[in-house]
This record gives structure tokens, C-alpha cells and sequence, in this order.
């Protein structure tokens, strides 16, 4: 138990570090307060909330693993290395494909019911 808690704290330091030094999980952590007061201001289906969150969570632990590799890279070398950037860009491209599809899951999900909105009037 105390490995777990250890490994537990860990963790959490990571996540600490990944959103007070990183300026890409700031701008994320808006976007996801964004769609979740989004969410409940529109009043999305218990499903819906389920694509909006895994969305969410992807979209953060793809960015984390992304600047996990990139400091890894820097670490192992500071010069231009064209394979490092091939790595470089391919984790950040896991994080664009997943935001791209979180932009379009919120587009399906918001647009309607904003829509709805406009045109009821309410």
C-alpha cells in the first residue's frame, strides 16, 4: 500500500507540473470549462456528457504524454536531430487528430441545441 501511495503522489506531481508550467494545458483546461458549462447551461443528455468528458480527458492525457516526449527529447539532445523531430512531431499530432475530433463531437453536440435557442427565441 505505501508503493501505491507513493507512486499516487508521484502521479499528482505530474499532473501539478503538467498545468502550472505547461501554456498548452492552460489553454486546454479553458476549452474543457468552456464545453462543460456549456454542457450544463444547455442541458446535454447523460451520453452526451459521456463523449464531452472522454473527449475531455483525451484530449489532456494526449497533450501530457506529448509534453512528457518532448522534454524527454530535449533532454537527449539539444541540437536539431531530424528522428527527434519526427518523434516531436508525430505526439503532437496525436494531440492535434484527438482535439480535431473533440471540435467536431462539440459541434455535433452544441450546435443543434444553441440552434434551438436562437431560433425559440428563449
Amino acid at each position: 500500500m505505501k508503493k501505491f501511495i507513493k507512486s499516487l503522489g508521484f502521479a499528482l506531481e505530474g499532473v501539478r507540473q503538467f498545468f502550472f508550467r505547461e501554456r498548452n494545458a492552460r489553454i486546454q483546461i479553458v476549452i474543457a470549462l468552456i464545453a462543460i458549462i456549456l454542457g450544463f447551461w444547455l442541458k446535454i443528455t447523460s451520453a452526451e456528457w459521456l463523449a464531452i468528458l472522454f473527449f475531455i480527458v483525451l484530449v489532456l492525457a494526449l497533450e501530457m504524454i506529448n509534453s512528457a516526449i518532448e522534454k524527454l527529447c530535449d533532454l537527449v539532445s539539444i541540437d536539431f536531430h531530424p528522428t527527434i523531430k519526427k518523434i516531436k512531431d508525430i505526439a503532437a499530432g496525436a494531440v492535434l487528430f484527438a482535439s480535431v475530433f473533440s471540435l467536431i463531437a462539440g459541434i455535433i453536440i452544441f450546435i443543434p441545441r444553441i440552434y434551438q435557442l436562437l431560433i425559440s427565441g428563449k
